[in-house]
């Protein structure tokens, strides 16, 4: 495997780690932009209280997720690194390694579906507290 070899449809390892930096630079413009947003809709002390958890939670998110792409492109880094010193064996991932990413993806899964009923919630309360 060499580093412009695809990956899978359409990526190889400088795409891929073109997307690292590229999602972290937009996630961080995603962040100031979503705070700035909520700023005017925080009046009370309860607002804060409500919202800045979901904000550090989306923040967290977002950095595991560039972990993961980060963890991703050590992986193939690897790959590449011993499939061109030879030997089909060494391209493969310890039973850790494997276990590891599944781990890590669920984790991840579960700290969005976190977040999303978070969201939920704060949406609720604030369309009760508006109708009030």
């Amino acid at each position: 495997m060499k580093s412009n070899d695809e990956i899978f449809e359409g990526k190889n390892f400088q795409d891929l780690t073109k997307d690292i930096y590229e999602n972290t630079t937009k996630r961080k413009v995603q962040i100031d932009l979503l705070i700035s947003e909520i700023h005017g809709f925080i009046t009370t002390i309860d607002d804060v209280v409500l919202v800045a958890p979901i904000i550090k939670e989306y923040m967290d998110v977002a950095v595991k997720n560039d972990e993961q792409l980060v963890k991703l492109a050590s992986v193939i880094q690897r790959i590449l690194a011993k499939s061109s010193s030879g030997g089909e064996d060494s391209l493969l991932l310890s039973e850790q390694e494997k276990e590891d990413l599944i781990k890590a993806l669920q984790d991840d899964v579960d700290d969005l579906q976190k977040i999303k009923d978070k969201a939920d919630t704060v949406k609720q309360e604030s369309t009760k507290m508006r109708g009030n």
